[in-house]
């Protein structure tokens, strides 16, 4: 279950930079990049399971301490980007500690395999059809 957003910035860091791309002057004054930083062991909303399934799924986002990292830069303002990176973080989440229904097996109907088998005879007569007659 992924907390609410108050919860979630009690767990995270936010690190903020000078973000390059559009602005004009702006760019070179205000810090507008955000990068958010999380310690998927250090979570107290999630359980050990989730804790582990969250390692193994993201494995090769984690850095060496098990942080996960979360930029954003695409808006000028700081505050539309922290937002921004608790969304991709709630996202990224609820997307990894999604589990999979299993599949259930089904049966092959008899229509279809006797159609198969069918249009397998009629192609089969057809290259059948277009050999030189034998001289028996």
């Amino acid at each position: 279950m992924i907390p609410v957003k108050e919860e979630l910035i009690k767990e995270v860091i936010f690190k903020t930079s000078r973000s390059g791309g559009k602005g004009g002057q702006n760019v070179n004054k205000v810090s507008s990049k955000v990068e958010l930083i999380f310690n998927v062991a250090n979570a107290s909303f999630l359980s050990e399971e989730e804790k582990t399934l969250l390692q193994e799924r993201l494995l090769n986002r984690l850095d060496t301490e098990g942080n996960l990292h979360i930029v954003s830069q695409e808006d000028r303002s700081q505050l539309l980007n922290k937002q921004r990176t608790l969304i991709k973080l709630t996202n990224l989440l609820t997307k990894s500690l999604q589990v999979q229904k299993k599949r259930k097996p089904t049966k092959i109907p008899k229509g279809v395999i006797e159609k198969r088998l069918n249009n397998k005879s009629i192609t089969s007569s057809k290259k059948e059809n277009r050999k030189k007659p034998g001289l028996d």
